[in-house]
């Protein structure tokens, strides 16, 4: 066989069923013998990036690997952002790329890029693959190292005259990778402490990580919370990993958090950390966050426990592993724990929760809200789609008001904040779940950067829904501005002028165009929207620019500053 036919084997042998591509010279080879694949389906993309995002979208949706293609040079360059957005969230990627022949490497022969040089840094590993009859064993390998542990991207990048040379197709044996230990089980002795801590608390905490999502453990997370009443809070990454409406959660916590789950964690005595890792959008100023509590942090990754907040007790392993552990390490302990009934703390969240919750008030003259909007397209779609996010104002938004109440119902850009995720990963996510409604929810600035997308989801028939929250500028720059520096805005775009009409582009992409902007439209309007499903429908919903985010923590300060606008902001005395 080929090198390209020993590539395409090995893809379908890995259980790949769908991968993202845009063809090339240097990979030109592997697309001959695609064609006559009866397993793969190839999705041609306008852009690499865009390739890479979709496919972090089908794995987020999925938990499935996704599969990107991409030729040398700039092609593999373009996918130097996804991959790095994946890296991020822990996202596992597949990518691989064409390169220059073996002859010719590093000769800064035409097309020519050191992909693995260049992404050594945002991938779990990587592979330059100078001999056919490899092929096999590294894609078994990269595909068992980006699932393994902590997922994440990787890359196999393979010469143009390998792919041309002829060797025998050997089926790898199960992946031996030395560097890479095992997913380590809990120990008993910190799942002791762990509990022996969690029964003498007073004001406990269960701060929920992205980790939930990727070890699947959204049911063994809501057994051990209600078995101990702990309140929860999850974060950007964990949207749905618990449900959004149960009693016991907070919302999310952090720079846009809720008042209740923010406090609650600068107030806590123990916070019981799983599949999260203390980001700064979280913490804020580290000095000060959570400073009179314990800290029991589990992760799959050990280098994440302590990195960013001393921690009391560590837990290493996986978060399904953990939370099963767990539960059953303080149900053998016996008795009531002190927090099952509602008391002084319950008390105080509640009061919370009373006093600031999220809510927004439609304006008298019947324009729109983007809380208004993105609210209504949850209630009017429900809890069983799925949304990807931009990143900015529409995400924050997206976060507290949309119906989040399963994992994998949420996708989004939370570590690198890439604007342009939301369309590409929403098709990704669309092919995956076919027969589930999938919305992407997009600002106007980020849609412009990747809605080449439609013409891909047109072509393939991928009926995915957008929803421009369309301000006319880049809402959250806008917002900085407002708030850090004197209301001076440039840059940011025009508030009387919006181009390009976003309506017209979903028609001339061969999808369905809308537009709203006014309150008594709106449900018709999404109504509309929800009954096209065999073309992408665009919905231009136009918004007031002078809407901002709350609540909010300045990049930096103290959890103990959240505000509710920019003259309102919680004042914590005895009573809290």
């Amino acid at each position: 066989m080929t090198g390209a036919q020993i590539l395409i084997r090995a893809l379908e042998e890995a259980g790949v069923e769908v991968l993202f591509g845009l063809p090339g010279g240097m990979i030109l080879p592997a697309y001959d013998p695609l064609l006559d694949s009866t397993r793969l389906r190839h999705i041609l993309v306008r852009h690499e990036q865009d390739a890479g995002h979709a496919a972090a979208g089908y794995a987020t949706a999925t938990g499935r690997p996704g599969v990107c293609v991409a030729t040398s040079g700039p092609g593999a360059t373009n996918l130097v952002t996804a991959l790095t957005d994946a890296a991020m969230d822990s996202v596992p990627v597949v990518a691989v790329t064409g390169q220059v022949s073996r002859g010719l490497l590093g000769t800064d022969a035409f097309q020519e890029a050191d992909i693995c040089g260049i992404t050594q840094g945002i991938t779990k590993h990587n592979w330059l693959v100078r001999d056919a009859g490899d092929i096999p064993r590294v894609v078994a390998q990269a595909f068992h190292l980006a699932t393994t542990g902590r997922p994440g991207p990787v890359l196999v990048d393979i010469p143009k005259d390998v792919l041309q040379e002829r060797a025998a197709y050997v089926r790898p044996a199960r992946p031996d990778l030395p560097g890479v230990p095992a997913t380590p089980r809990p120990h008993p002795r910190s799942l002791d402490q762990a509990a022996a801590l969690l029964r003498g608390s007073r004001r406990p905490v269960l701060y929920a990580g992205g980790g939930i999502v990727k070890a699947d453990a959204a049911p063994e997370l809501l057994r051990f919370a209600e078995l101990t009443g702990v309140p929860v809070v999850t974060t950007l990454m964990a949207r749905g990993a618990f449900p959004g409406s149960h009693r016991q959660h907070l919302g999310m916590p952090g720079m846009h958090g809720t008042v209740p789950a923010v406090a609650a964690l600068q107030h806590a005595d123990l916070v019981l950390a799983v599949g999260a890792r203390f980001d700064d959008r979280v913490t804020g100023d580290p000095t000060t966050f959570a400073r009179h509590a314990k800290i029991v942090h589990a992760d799959v990754d050990a280098a994440e426990i302590g990195k960013n907040r001393a921690v009391d007790v560590p837990i290493v392993g996986d978060a399904k592993d953990v939370l099963a552990a767990l539960t059953e390490t303080v149900r053998a302990l016996g008795g009531r724990t002190p927090w099952t009934t509602p008391g002084e703390w319950w008390e105080r969240l509640d009061r919370w929760r009373a006093v600031a919750p999220m809510t927004y008030t439609p304006p008298a003259d019947g324009s729109l809200l983007p809380q208004q909007v993105i609210d209504r397209i949850g209630a009017l779609t429900g809890p069983d789609a799925v949304y990807a996010s931009g990143v900015g104002q529409h995400q924050m938004w997206a976060s507290h008001y949309l119906p989040l109440e399963r994992p994998r119902s949420f996708l989004n850009s939370g570590g690198l904040g890439t604007m342009g995720y939301a369309l590409p990963a929403a098709m990704g996510a669309k092919l995956a779940l076919p027969d589930t409604t999938v919305w992407a929810v997009d600002g106007d600035g980020c849609f412009q950067m990747t809605c080449r997308t439609l013409a891909t989801c047109a072509v393939e028939g991928i009926p995915v829904k957008v929803a421009v929250i369309n301000n006319a500028g880049l809402g959250m720059v806008r917002q900085l501005q407002s708030l850090f520096f004197g209301d001076r805005h440039f840059g940011v775009g025009s508030a009387t002028r919006s181009i390009p009409d976003f309506a017209a582009m979903g028609e001339a992409y061969g999808g369905v165009g809308l537009r709203c902007d006014r309150t008594e439209d709106l449900d018709a309007t999404i109504r509309k929207a929800l009954e096209i499903d065999d073309v992408p429908v665009v919905v231009d919903f136009v918004v007031s620019d002078e809407e901002l985010v709350w609540p909010m923590i300045a990049a930096g300060a103290s959890n103990d500053d959240i505000r509710t606008a920019r003259s309102s902001a919680p004042v914590w005395g005895s009573n809290d």
